[in-house]
């Protein structure tokens, strides 16, 4: 679990209630002995006032705040089981069983909460109207929600290949739901419970002020019915009805607090909302010498993933492109090459930061672009193509409206005609039918939609290219179908490009000079004729030793 201020916060102040739910009654003396001083103010022997019968109201609110907590707690875990019974396994049971589950589930959801609570409360005879049975209405009436959100997850998980594993090695039903996926829901339940908790209280203050809670028990809302009876409010006697909703109202923020943090664990990018206000560049602006005819020059550029515990992403890197190259960036997964691209396009979100070092293009220091500079900048100048094309396209919207965005965006001015045969143009550039511009991602094969990407990013007709291993998940034919299309645009355009890939073999093929990474750092930089012939840093010699070779012994794999 991560610490966060909201959490301590939220513990803290839950914790003294329920220590004054558990130990006031014990100091406080019997809350229904009758004085003679009826409406006392706060003060002397009775710290917080007595009620209109003389009862000590201190006394009557640990008691009552007890209650409450009771009540709470009893309808939480109820309601909890129901959600799990009919989210998690309706869902993983799947078929007949799924379909009633979730059919009854969402009855038991469209039906009004309150007026339900209400209705059934009311049918049931005053003298059976326990604790228990307040607490098992309100459970009944209250799970559905969770339920749907249980379920909505463990369609999710049932089809994950750890699931599947499970299964196909024998594991029983309820070993496969109580070890391989209850672990992954326990924060969404740990929040539902503690939603169950509030929403019970609320809901048992409701009806008992409206004379329909548990008959001969004390809670924080039979206070409010009894001190709205006695004309509390027309006497002025503030200390009979603030205490019980103040408890109330403190116990409730108290939980959302510790939800929110909960909330936090299930979707951690909520944690770097605060974060996000911030410039993810912590270094002062400099430009650093640009050599002749280079296009972006980066210096000992430094990325930090600021963390709990700060990771190092990018290391000192220094690297010079210049005009119409191809420069590879090569490594490893997870050796910082993806991070690096990101910095030099300023599309880190926190915990990312640069925390030193300098990106120039041209004469520009990218990194001092403010917000709307930075916005003009990309695309015109500077555009990437990323992973996974069918992730980068929108799945619902055709092809010719992704493209005219881009257009709308730099190019307002640019008439509606002009637009179209701009956009059929790049189609046509990187070999695509411009028929194809009212089709569907989903309508075009990896390699066509791998070219809608490149044909986007040349829109504009920028300068430098970043592209981000654009062949992975292609076959070999369409991965030289993407690569010749590159090196003949390069040529034909005059860009140049940063190609990112694991693939060092294909970067000595395709481009001028290769810089390897690993572990955040640059361990070698040359031209790719001799980082071929002439490799310096053993870990380059490793992954050129990698790759089995057509005509001699196989090399040696990496470990």
């Amino acid at each position: 679990m991560t610490w966060s201020p909201k959490l301590g916060a939220g513990l803290g102040l839950a914790a003294l209630i329920v220590l004054f739910g558990l130990f006031g009654p014990l100091v406080t003396g019997d809350p229904a002995t009758i004085r003679d001083i009826g409406l006392t103010p706060p003060g002397g022997e009775h710290l917080l006032g007595t009620t209109v019968t003389g009862q000590d109201i201190l006394a009557q609110l640990a008691h009552a705040t007890r209650g409450s907590l009771w009540i709470g707690l009893l309808v939480g875990v109820m309601a909890t089981l129901l959600s799990g019974v009919f989210g998690i396994f309706g869902a993983y049971a799947g078929g007949a069983v799924d379909e009633v589950f979730s059919v009854f589930s969402n009855v038991m959801l469209v039906i009004p909460g309150l007026p339900l609570v209400i209705v059934i409360a009311g049918f049931v005879p005053p003298d059976q109207r326990g604790t228990g049975t307040i607490s098992l209405v309100l459970a009944l009436t209250g799970w559905a929600a969770a339920a749907r959100v249980l379920r909505a997850q463990t369609l999710s998980l049932r089809n994950r290949d750890y699931v599947a594993a499970a299964r196909v090695s024998g594991e029983k039903t309820w070993r496969v739901i109580c070890v391989e996926i209850l672990p992954n829901l326990l924060p969404i339940l740990a929040s539902q419970f503690v939603f169950a908790v509030v929403l019970a209280i609320l809901s048992e203050a409701g009806l008992s002020f409206l004379g329909l809670g548990a008959a001969n028990s004390s809670t924080l809302g039979t206070m409010l019915y009894y001190a709205q009876n006695g004309f509390a409010l027309q006497r002025e006697a503030w200390w009979w009805f603030v205490p019980p909703g103040l408890i109330i109202a403190l116990f409730g923020g108290a939980l959302a607090l510790v939800n929110f943090s909960i909330d936090e664990i299930i979707n951690p990018r909520l944690r770097d909302k605060a974060r996000r206000r911030r410039d993810v560049v912590a270094v002062e602006a400099e430009v650093a010498p640009v050599e002749q005819d280079a296009v972006l020059t980066v210096r000992n550029l430094n990325v930090v993933y600021q963390a709990t515990t700060p990771v190092h992403a990018v290391k000192d890197v220094s690297l010079t492109l210049r005009r119409g190259e191809i420069l590879g960036l090569a490594g490893e997964s997870g050796c910082g090459k993806t991070t690096l691209a990101y910095a030099i396009n300023r599309l880190h979100r926190p915990p990312a930061e640069v925390t030193s070092g300098s990106v120039t293009f041209d004469d520009v220091d990218v990194l001092a672009l403010g917000p709307e500079e930075l916005r003009e900048f990309r695309w015109v100048r500077l555009s990437m193509v990323f992973q996974g094309a069918m992730n980068s396209l929108n799945p619902v919207t055709p092809i010719r409206a992704q493209l005219q965005d881009v257009l709308r965006t730099h190019r307002p001015e640019m008439s509606a005609p002009d637009r179209e045969l701009r956009c059929a143009e790049v189609l046509r550039l990187v070999g695509v039918d411009p028929a194809r511009l009212g089709s569907h991602p989903h309508e075009l094969s990896g390699g066509m939609r791998q070219r809608v990407m490149i044909a986007m990013a040349l829109l504009l007709d920028p300068q430098v290219m970043i592209m981000d291993e654009p062949t992975t998940a292609l076959d070999v034919l369409v991965q030289r179908e993407i690569l010749n299309e590159i090196k003949r645009l390069r040529d034909e355009l005059r860009f140049a490009v940063v190609f990112i890939t694991h693939d060092l073999p294909l970067l000595l093929e395709l481009s001028d000079r290769i810089a390897v990474m690993r572990d955040g750092e640059v361990v070698e930089y040359a031209t790719a004729e001799d980082m071929y012939l002439r490799p310096q840093h053993p870990y380059t010699r490793q992954l050129l030793a990698s790759f089995p070779s057509l005509t001699g012994d196989a090399g040696a794999l990496i470990t």
